[in-house]
């Protein structure tokens, strides 16, 4: 009987090759070389920053060096993955500025898995996309370019990252698993890789769409939730009740969902939607509530902008000249360095556009990616004086500022604090302060 996978696997006959070397797939490759050979390769040339480990060595150009060891080789070129048999995607699918799912990425990197497919391999797919992409996009390239048939020659299967940088409590090895394959013989396998390294309960999928439709559930869900509190926030504000005092008091209800408001960002919440809205709309499939989610909050980054400028306006009117703002913070999360789809980069473009002169700080971040990404240059330092600081992402740095600071780079007691994740409430009594 022939060997499966798995066991192949294990007996270090062949490896796992991660296609897409990011925030998911190299975290994955981290882990799976601790229990399997794994090459690793990244179509841009540039893997991300990894906090728990040196980089691996790459391999020769030969394509020696493959000294594993517990760890992944790094590859430097599609070729070198040729002798690997159990294919991860892990690529990015964004969203372009129309909102319409951008799967070139998803499709180059499956061009090149399928130069290299061979009789008995497996491809699984972790980056997220619309239903019934894997099967209709994926699957037809992949045969075409090797020449195989998918479920006879080779096997392939969907199990969605669920990764969050960052998150130190929720990591790869004890996140559930979602599993999907082509067939049953397809899934069982994949399972017993991925058991392999998770420790958590493995979900297992009834089709490779049921698994696709989960991954953009769960953030269609955080979406609409998050839109929630965000239209409650300006509602209640602007009749002058604190949202965080009524959430507080709705929680103490065992089935209330507390969630904050804020600026909306990175690679899934403003993204997945789009993923899913797109692939009913082809099917005549309309989605009011989640466009209405998204709508609400990409507003948000427009309304902080108006709050912060209505409440300078008498003090800079005074004067006669362009307000001033410092926004600290452009990654999406706190005391992460990931930029994509930053609410502070739209909080900053929104305050430009309505006349303020705006400086954007930020410790965690590389400048020259705000720059490509953004086209504004990040401010190594404060400058001057502000009419208003905007907490816009609450680094740890940026958690612990004393009042003495912000009086040094602000303008007098009728400055204000725009503190978004409220982080100072009740610690600021030098200058006017408001939160969401």
């Amino acid at each position: 009987m022939a060997m499966g996978i798995y066991d192949r696997l294990c007996s270090r006959q062949t490896s796992v090759g991660v296609v897409g070397l990011g925030y998911v797939g190299m975290p994955l490759a981290l882990e799976m070389a601790k229990h399997f050979n794994v090459v690793g390769f990244d179509l841009v040339k540039k893997v991300c920053n990894c906090s728990s480990t040196d980089y691996p060595p790459p391999l020769n150009n030969d394509g020696s060096g493959a000294q594993y060891g517990g760890r992944p080789v790094i590859a430097g070129c599609i070729d070198d993955l040729a002798d690997a048999s159990f294919y991860i995607v892990a690529v990015g699918t964004p969203v372009n500025d129309s909102h319409t799912p951008d799967i070139s990425q998803l499709l180059a990197a499956t061009e090149s898995v399928g130069g290299i497919l061979k009789r008995g391999d497996y491809v699984v797919y972790e980056s997220t996309v619309f239903p019934g992409c894997t099967e209709r996009e994926c699957v037809p390239l992949l045969e075409r370019i090797s020449g195989l048939e998918c479920g006879l020659d080779f096997k392939v299967g969907y199990s969605p990252e669920r990764i969050n940088p960052g998150d130190l409590a929720h990591d790869l090895t004890n996140t559930p698993k979602i599993i999907s394959g082509c067939d049953e013989e397809a899934a069982e396998e994949i399972a017993r890789v991925y058991g392999r390294v998770v420790s958590a309960p493995l979900s297992w999928a009834s089709d490779i769409r049921a698994a696709e439709s989960a991954k953009l559930l769960e953030n269609i869900q955080r979406c609409v939730n998050i839109e929630l509190i965000n239209e409650m926030s300006m509602t209640l504000g602007r009749m002058g009740i604190d949202v965080s005092e009524v959430v507080r008091l709705a929680s103490s209800k065992w089935n209330f969902t507390a969630y904050s408001p804020g600026l909306v960002g990175g690679h899934c919440i403003p993204v997945d939607p789009y993923y899913m809205i797109s692939e009913a709309a082809r099917r005549g499939i309309d989605m009011p509530l989640t466009r209405l989610g998204c709508s609400v909050n990409e507003s948000m980054a427009g309304y902080v902008a108006d709050e912060v400028l209505r409440r300078i306006s008498g003090s800079v009117g005074r004067e006669g000249r362009r307000p001033r703002v410092l926004v600290l913070g452009v990654a999406y999360k706190p005391d992460s360095d990931d930029i994509r789809s930053s609410g502070a980069a739209a909080l900053r473009e929104c305050l430009s556009e309505r006349g303020a002169e705006c400086d954007v700080v930020d410790e965690m971040v590389d400048g020259e990616s705000v720059k490509r990404m953004y086209g504004f240059e990040l401010s190594s330092c404060p400058s001057g004086v502000y009419d208003a600081v905007v907490i816009a992402v609450a680094h740890e740095c940026y958690r612990g500022l004393e009042d003495e600071w912000f009086a040094r780079v602000t303008t007098g007691p009728e400055a204000l604090l725009a503190d978004l994740g409220g982080t100072y409430k009740g610690r600021i009594s030098n200058l006017r302060y408001w939160t969401l």
